[in-house]
């Protein structure tokens, strides 16, 4: 999934950076309330983590900014601030959940994954399509009962897949959202891992999920042969 931290702390910011990368997530950084306003407002995020205490302009105003133009994107604020008014007033200005410094990490993943599920209220924690499974909680996938095993970025490379299945995905999205904003789109890593999680996913099995649209990119769809 594709996320936007708003942190004008470097230190902070590189922490959740890195440990939301981690875990499979592609992460892009704003270090201003209005930096992250126009980037929530212009980029397809799926979550957008908002701090309140920003320099410029703080994240609820920022948050109900957001709301006014209708960007409907799940916002997570964080804050130092404690008190029940202060939170009242982040959930009133539209944010989706409120997480207070400091915070354990597990918390703050747990909570993305509410967002998400929220998001599509029809979606489990489980992704599935044809015989193939994925858990987003346990992190494992699944292949007509085998198991598969997978890495860290090929496990968020199939969940973007399964997540928009029958869909042809370009190169440049794929980037965006299991890389990040700054993915080179000319490096030949898409393919490569495509390649990888191929390989682990169809090899073996007369269906083959994962194709190749030439010139384009790729799509996870149902089909007798395989490209």
């Amino acid at each position: 999934m594709r996320l936007l931290v708003v942190e004008d702390n470097p230190k902070m910011a590189a922490v959740l950076r890195r440990g939301l990368i981690e875990n499979g997530h592609a992460v892009d950084v704003a270090n201003s309330g209005h930096d992250g306003e126009h980037m929530a407002a212009t980029e397809p995020y799926d979550v957008v983590i908002l701090d309140v205490m920003l320099p410029d302009q703080d994240g609820v105003q920022a948050c109900r900014n957001l709301r006014r133009r209708k960007v409907k994107t799940p916002i997570l604020l964080l804050t130092a601030l404690a008190t029940t008014g202060d939170k009242v007033k982040g959930l009133d200005a539209g944010a989706d959940d409120y997480l207070t410094k400091p915070f354990e990490f597990d918390e703050l993943l747990a909570r993305i994954r509410a967002l998400l599920r929220r998001r599509d209220t029809e979606e489990s924690s489980c992704l599935k399509f044809a015989d193939l499974e994925a858990d987003l909680l346990t992190r494992t996938v699944s292949r007509a009962g085998q198991k598969v095993k997978l890495t860290t970025k090929e496990f968020a490379l199939l969940e973007y897949f399964m997540r928009k299945p029958n869909r042809v995905l370009t190169r440049t999205s794929i980037g965006e959202h299991v890389w990040d904003m700054n993915f080179d789109s000319d490096s030949n890593v898409i393919d490569v891992y495509v390649s990888m999680l191929r390989r682990k996913v169809d090899r073996g099995f007369d269906q083959q999920l994962i194709h190749t649209v030439i010139g384009t990119g790729y799509c996870l769809r149902l089909e007798e042969t395989g490209d």
